[in-house]
């Protein structure tokens, strides 16, 4: 039985590019660094990877709460009601 809080396959695949893409943003920032020419440029470019990750994870959360809310608007009635109301569906 698949969960609605569980990611989808292709979600779970697009995270894991997506942090890898950001460990090698992350390592070629520790390298510029280390040399010491660039340590502005390593410096813009943790700054860079951490502001996308946290707009990234952000975006993510409110997604899910909305998807949830539009769940449970979808479904709060089904099931209330069908015993009293008459059925009006045409007779076979």
């Amino acid at each position: 039985m698949k969960h609605m809080d569980d990611m989808e396959i292709p979600g779970l695949r697009t995270w894991v590019i997506f942090y890898l893409i950001s460990f090698v943003v992350l390592l070629w920032a520790a390298f510029l660094s280390v040399n010491g020419t660039m340590l502005w440029v390593s410096l813009l470019l943790v700054i860079l990877v951490i502001g996308v990750n946290f707009v990234t994870v952000y975006n993510q959360i409110k997604l899910q709460a909305s998807r949830k809310a539009l769940q449970s608007d979808l479904t709060k009635n089904i099931g209330k009601g069908s015993l009293s109301e008459p059925d009006d569906r045409p007779q076979h």
